[in-house]
């Protein structure tokens, strides 16, 4: 069976984020550094995360890595990290942390459609949208 993850770039935050991440979700957090595996190409970037896998209880699988200087690095843009599900204080926990020290685009309120929906950019640049089902009548 194959599954779908996110994997996202930062330049060099992998780790704020991801431990925030794991504030924000809960989980089982691993983190290996390029000096884990001796592939830092600058020593001084040894300590910069190669890979960071999220597991949490609720079955997300959030992946990340940073950049090091010597590779070309692009901002994530014109993609969000979506969230969506039946349990409303799950969601408004998720919200909350998430928009902790960031942007919100759009509140996590009821759209036209029903349910709650919400669109945010996160303290590491990140773009999240969080959505409530509307209940089935």
């Amino acid at each position: 069976m194959a599954s779908l993850n996110p994997y996202i770039s930062f330049r060099d935050t992998a780790r704020q984020a991801m431990e925030h991440y794991r504030a924000v979700f809960g989980g089982e957090l691993s983190i290996d550094t390029f000096e884990s595996y001796d592939m830092g190409q600058d020593p001084s970037e040894n300590h910069l995360v190669m890979h960071a896998q999220l597991e949490t209880p609720d079955g997300f699988v959030l992946m990340a890595a940073d950049t090091p200087s010597g590779m070309p690095y692009r901002e994530p843009a014109g993609m969000s990290v979506s969230v969506s599900g039946d349990d409303e204080s799950a969601l408004e926990k998720y919200w909350a942390g998430l928009a902790e020290g960031g942007t919100v685009v759009m509140p996590f309120d009821t759209p036209p459609w029903g349910g709650r929906f919400g669109m945010l950019t996160d303290r590491f640049g990140i773009d999240w949208m969080l959505a409530l089902n509307a209940p089935e009548d």
